[in-house]
């Protein structure tokens, strides 16, 4: 058993919020993204030990869950999904507007595509820095890339964003 480490627990009091901040910018809802965080805590937590002379463990988490996101894409890429349940479905509430369309239409996204525009724009990575991330080439981060934006234009024509409403 791991003895209890009282920085690991500030560690997650402290950044918690803020990588299920990530990890729902990551996976497109709010339950895959709890699942990404608990998991990367897991695993940090196994390599806490190892961790505490660097100056960053949040880097290791975040790296961890955008790993862990691709997994489940290849392990998941020949199946088809049913996010709603035959019973009915909830839907949380979402941004209105031009938000609100960017979001579905980032969520409509594939998997990989998703996950490089999000350590692209929300993580601020370089292409090398993501390639090193999803263990892809940096070819494939920019093809990738350039297929998201190319469907986000398409699902949302500029003419129809109202100025200033998306970030």
């Amino acid at each position: 058993m791991l003895e209890a480490d009282p920085r690991f627990a500030e560690f997650v009091a402290e950044r918690g919020d803020a990588l299920l901040r990530y990890g729902y910018v990551l996976a497109g809802n709010p339950h895959d993204a709890a699942d990404l965080v608990q998991e990367a805590l897991l695993k940090l937590r196994g390599a806490w030990p190892r961790l505490r002379s660097k100056e960053n463990p949040e880097s290791y988490a975040r790296t961890t869950m955008a790993r862990l996101h691709i997994a489940v894409w290849r392990r998941r890429r020949r199946e088809l999904l049913a996010w709603e349940l035959p019973e009915g479905a909830h839907h949380d509430a979402l941004p209105s507007g031009d938000e609100r369309r960017m979001w579905q239409a980032l969520a409509g996204l594939p998997r990989k595509q998703r996950a490089v525009l999000v350590l692209r724009y929300y993580e601020q990575l370089d292409d090398a820095e993501i390639a090193d991330v999803l263990g892809i080439s940096r070819g494939t981060v920019r093809s990738q890339a350039s297929r998201a934006l190319d469907k986000l234009r398409a699902a949302i024509p500029t003419e129809q964003l109202t100025r200033g409403n998306v970030r």
